[in-house]
C-alpha cells in the first residue's frame, strides 16, 4: 500500500470515527433513542445526527475509491483498526469514558497490527 493510499484510508477511518462521534453527541443531546417514527423525528433534527450521516456518506465515497484501487483483505482491516483506535481515542478525549489499562494494551496490539498489515 502506497503512502497515498494509507493517507486516503487514514483520512476515511477519521471521518468515520468523527461521524460516529457526532451521531453519539446527537443522541445523547436527544436524551437517547426511542424506536419510533416520533423517536426518529426528534433525532433527525439534531445538527450532530445529521453532521456525522452526512460525514459517513463522504466517508462511503472515499472507501468506494480505496476499494477500487486496493486489496480488501488490506484495507479493511487497516480500515476497521484505525476506525476502532480513533473512536476509543474520540470517546475518552470527548465523553470522558474511562480506558482501562486491558484496553490500552489492545490498543497497543492494534497499533502494532496495522504497522504489520500497512507495511506487508
Amino acid at each position: 500500500m502506497s503512502l497515498g493510499s494509507f493517507v486516503l484510508l487514514f483520512v476515511t477511518g477519521l471521518c468515520m470515527a468523527v461521524a460516529n462521534l457526532l451521531m453519539k453527541h446527537g443522541i445523547s443531546q436527544n436524551g437517547g433513542f426511542e424506536v419510533s417514527f416520533l423517536g426518529l423525528r426528534k433525532l433527525v433534527q439534531q445538527p450532530a445526527i445529521v453532521a456525522g450521516f452526512l460525514l459517513s456518506g463522504f466517508a462511503a465515497i472515499m472507501w468506494f475509491r480505496i476499494l477500487s484501487t486496493q486489496k480488501v483483505s488490506t484495507c479493511y482491516p487497516l480500515f476497521v483498526s484505525l476506525t476502532y483506535m480513533l473512536i476509543t481515542l474520540g470517546a475518552f478525549y470527548f465523553f470522558h469514558e474511562t480506558i482501562s489499562v486491558q484496553k490500552l494494551v489492545g490498543l497497543g496490539i492494534i497499533v502494532l497490527g496495522i504497522v504489520a498489515v500497512a507495511c506487508g
